[in-house]
C-alpha cells in the first residue's frame, strides 16, 4: 500500500512538474517567441550570408531604407551620407548594431506572430515603418561633421522619435574592416544616444535648479557675486569667467558654476538625490522595446566641495542622453513626458496594419509649477545668451554644458532643451564628444536639426 502511495505521490508531482513546465512555456513562447524566431541561424528568415532575407524598413515618410532585393541579398538606400545617418536606427547586415531594425525589430520584418509563426501569407515579411525622418539624421550627421556624439529629437507628446544619431557611423552597403584600437571606429557598434552616458556638465544645472526652486523659499530674492572662484566646502569651484554680482536668473543664464555649487551643498546630498532620481536621470527607459543606459550621480560619501561640483554636473556625475530629452519633454509638457518610441507601424504584404503602437507617458518627473518656472528660465537663456536668431519662428526654452573630462581633452559639448510651439511640441538633447563650447558647438547641431525639422531648411 505504501509503495502505491509513494507511486501516486511521485506521479502527482510529475504531474504538476508537467503543468508547471507547460505554463513557463507558454508564458515563454508567448513573450520571446518573436526573438527565438529571429535568431540568426534560421535559415527560413535568414540568407546564407547571414542577411535578414525578408522585410523592409521605411522612414515615417515611406522612403525605403533597407530591403531586399531579386537575388535575395540586403540591400540599402542609395546616398552614402543616408546610409551611415540611419546606421543605429536601420543596422547593419552582420547584425553587429544591436540597436538596429534588422536586429531589433526582426520579429516584425518576418511578420511573426502566433498562429503563422515567422511566415505571412506572401512570405515577403512586413514593411516596418520608423518614427524617425531620414532627412533629419542626414542634417545631423552633417552637422556633426566627423565628430563623435549623439542627437535625439522627439515629439514629448506622442513619444515619435523624429531623429536619432549616434556618430561615428560606417557605410551598411559597403562595411570597413575595423581593427580592434581604431580611434576613427570608437564605439561604432554602440548606440551612443540610447547606450552611451557622458560627464553632462551645465545641463545638469537644471536638475540642481528645480531643486533650489522646491527647497529654498528666498532663491528669487537672493543675490550672487562671482569673481571667478568660490569656496564650498573650504575648496574652490571655479568659473570660467568672472560674472559678477547676480540674481538666480543670471546665475542659471550665466551658468556660474560658484552658485550652483553652493546652492548643491546648501541643498545636501539626500535633496540631490531625491531630485535626481525624480528627474528620471538615473532610470532606464524602453524605447520600443530598446533599454537605455542609466545615469550614475555620487551625492553621498563625498565632501562638500565634491557635492557641490555634481551639482554642477561634474564630480562622478554620468548622464545618458535619452533620460535628459525625456526630462526636457517633461519641462515642456507641464511634469510627464511621453516615453520615446521609434516604430511608427508595422504593415503585411496586403497593405494590412500588423501591430499598433500607442503612446505611454513617464510619471512625474517635475512639478507644473516648478516645470513652468524653469521654462521661463530657460526662454531667456536663449533670447540673452545663446541667440534667439539661431532658431527663427521657434519659442525655444534651452541649456548648454561644456562638460570638463580630463585627461587633457577638450571639454564634452551639450545643448538639450524644448520648443513650445503649439505646433511643434518637440524637446531635443545633442551631445558632442570633445566638442568645447556646449553653446556653439552642441548648440550649432541643435540649430541646423531644428531648422531642417521646423522651418524646412
Amino acid at each position: 500500500m505504501r509503495k502505491i502511495e509513494r507511486r501516486a505521490a511521485v506521479c502527482l508531482l510529475l504531474s504538476a512538474a508537467l503543468v508547471l513546465g507547460t505554463y513557463i512555456f507558454s508564458f515563454l513562447f508567448f513573450k520571446d517567441g518573436g526573438r527565438w524566431v529571429s535568431f540568426a541561424a534560421n535559415r527560413h528568415l535568414y540568407n546564407s550570408s547571414g542577411e535578414l532575407s525578408v522585410g523592409q524598413v521605411l522612414d515615417r515618410d515611406g522612403d525605403l531604407l533597407s530591403w531586399v532585393d531579386a537575388s535575395g541579398r540586403r540591400v540599402y538606400y542609395a546616398n552614402t551620407i543616408v546610409r551611415k545617418a540611419t546606421l543605429h536606427t536601420v543596422g547593419d547586415t552582420q547584425g553587429k548594431i544591436g540597436s538596429g531594425a534588422l536586429v531589433a525589430f526582426a520579429d516584425k520584418l518576418s511578420g511573426y506572430n502566433l498562429i503563422t509563426g515567422a511566415y505571412t501569407p506572401l512570405g515577403e515579411g512586413n514593411d516596418l515603418y520608423l518614427t524617425i525622418d531620414a532627412h533629419l539624421n542626414y542634417v545631423a550627421y552633417q552637422a556633426l561633421n566627423g565628430r563623435k556624439g549623439a542627437v535625439g529629437v522627439y515629439n514629448y507628446k506622442t513619444g515619435e522619435m523624429l531623429c536619432l544619431l549616434s556618430s561615428p557611423a560606417f557605410d551598411p552597403a559597403d562595411p570597413p574592416e575595423i581593427q580592434e584600437g581604431d580611434p576613427q571606429y570608437d564605439g561604432v557598434y554602440v548606440n551612443r544616444f540610447l547606450s552611451g552616458s557622458f560627464v553632462p556638465g551645465s545641463v545638469f544645472k537644471t536638475v540642481t535648479l528645480s531643486a533650489a526652486i522646491e527647497k529654498l523659499p528666498d532663491l528669487f530674492a537672493r543675490t550672487f557675486t562671482c569673481t571667478g572662484s568660490t569656496l564650498v566646502g573650504g575648496e574652490a569651484v571655479t568659473c570660467p569667467s568672472v560674472h559678477g554680482e547676480m540674481d538666480i536668473y543670471s546665475a542659471y543664464s550665466n551658468s556660474c558654476n560658484g552658485v550652483f555649487a553652493q546652492l548643491a551643498a546648501e541643498l545636501g546630498s539626500n535633496v540631490m538625490t531625491s531630485y535626481t532620481r525624480k528627474a528620471g536621470l538615473t532610470d532606464t527607459y524602453k524605447v520600443s522595446g530598446l533599454k537605455t543606459t542609466s545615469g550614475r550621480f555620487q551625492f553621498s560619501d563625498c565632501t562638500e566641495n565634491q557635492l557641490g561640483w555634481a551639482g554642477v554636473g561634474q564630480y562622478n556625475d554620468l548622464l545618458n542622453p535619452c533620460s535628459l530629452m525625456v526630462y526636457m519633454g517633461a519641462i515642456a509638457n507641464g511634469g510627464k513626458a511621453a516615453v520615446p518610441q521609434l516604430i511608427y507601424r508595422t504593415v503585411t504584404p496586403l497593405g494590412i496594419p500588423a501591430s499598433f503602437y500607442l503612446p505611454h507617458k513617464t510619471g512625474t518627473l517635475i512639478s507644473s509649477t516648478t516645470a513652468e518656472t524653469l521654462s521661463g528660465m530657460m526662454a531667456r537663456n536663449v533670447s540673452e545668451v545663446y541667440g534667439s536668431g539661431r532658431f527663427p519662428n521657434m519659442d525655444i526654452c534651452a541649456k548648454s554644458g561644456t562638460a570638463e573630462v580630463g585627461g587633457g581633452k577638450t571639454p564634452t559639448s551639450w545643448f538639450s532643451g524644448f520648443l513650445r510651439n503649439e505646433d511643434a511640441p518637440y524637446a531635443f538633447a545633442v551631445v558632442v564628444e570633445e566638442g568645447g563650447s556646449g553653446s556653439k558647438t552642441a548648440g550649432g547641431v541643435a540649430s541646423s536639426v531644428l531648422n531642417a525639422l521646423v522651418n524646412g531648411d
